[in-house]
């Protein structure tokens, strides 16, 4: 069974169309779903939970219909917005219990598992302060507690690292990277941050304007690029690469030790390289293509324009 599946999927609020005829087969996992504001992101999202209907199309979640199954579908999916949500005057426990009884658990079992997930997120000191006291990261993580507290089979995460410092953003990965490797259980994060995506999901799709521009996995969205090589010295290679920095080589600055990216121009190749090298007495002990990471890639499917086409299956199972 699909994770998700969308049909001749259109949605328009008034004269403004956020998705345009998107049809898609989406399998079981890590699953990223990409693309800048106004993408259709939080759209797509919503029409998954059943909370907004599509104008036309139809979206079908585990195998069940949002539009007549709405209700069910919420009980087995966790959603942590981008925005929203929290309410004021409860305590962080009190909340997360509330999600858990608004998925259709006892009252009990809720408090229960309430308290097993704020320990679980790092929150067990603060579950009993009003939500008015978290800082932004807190609201963050007791959000995602919210999204968890029922054990949903799929996780749909709006933007989970929004307004988050550094560290609480790894922090937030971290637990994410987790989440996303239980067995049986699935996750969609929706970012327009494409480390993120690419620290967290397997597959992604890539919205623009509405339309889905390409869906699969990452590791096949990257191409490896025209003479741009990688390069990995044995010992100080500086004076070796400022001499092919005169010969005309685009030379990155080192992002270890030992490892630089370069970029041949048309009348070197590879064993020029080699054999300056010899000449600068460096031992090369790595040359190797240089493939794009997941942003290079995004920009140039994007800015391709290439429409996506067929109901193609994405994901892994």
């Amino acid at each position: 069974m699909p994770l998700f599946e969308l049909i001749a999927v259109t949605h328009d609020y008034g004269r403004v169309r956020a998705l345009c005829d998107v049809s898609l087969v989406v399998e079981a996992g890590a699953i990223g779903l990409v693309g800048q504001n106004g993408a259709g992101k939080s759209t797509l999202l919503q029409i998954l939970l059943g909370l907004i209907r599509p104008t036309q199309g139809v979206a079908r979640v585990l195998g069940l219909d949002v539009r007549t199954a709405g209700v069910r579908v919420r009980g087995r999916v966790g959603y942590m917005p981008e925005r929203g949500s929290l309410v004021p005057g409860l305590r962080g426990v009190e909340y997360v219990a509330l999600a858990g009884q608004l998925s259709g658990m006892p009252r009990r079992q809720s408090l229960r598992r309430a308290h097993e997930v704020l320990s679980y997120l790092g929150l067990e000191e603060a579950r009993y302060r009003y939500l008015e006291q978290y800082s932004v990261g807190m609201k963050q993580r007791l959000k995602l507690a919210a999204a968890l507290v029922h054990d949903p089979r799929v996780l749909l995460l709006d933007e989970p690292t929004a307004g988050l410092d550094p560290d609480g953003r790894t922090a937030m990965l971290g637990v994410l990277r987790a989440l996303a490797q239980r067995p049986n259980r699935s996750l969609i994060l929706s970012s327009h941050l494409l480390g993120d995506i690419e620290r967290v999901c397997q597959t992604a799709v890539i919205l623009d304007r509405g339309a889905v521009v390409r869906t699969g996995r990452i590791e096949e969205f990257r191409q490896a690029q025209a003479k741009r090589f990688r390069i990995r010295c044995s010992g100080d290679a500086r004076a070796l690469l400022d001499h092919l920095r005169c010969q005309g080589v685009e030379v990155q600055a080192a992002e270890t030790g030992d490892v630089a990216r370069i970029r041949l121009p048309d009348q070197l190749s590879t064993r020029d390289v080699f054999a300056e090298s010899l000449r600068h007495n460096v031992v090369i002990t790595g040359l190797e293509p240089d493939e794009e990471d997941f942003a290079m890639a995004y920009r140039r499917m994007v800015s391709a324009g290439e429409p996506f086409t067929g109901a193609g299956r994405s994901g892994v199972g």
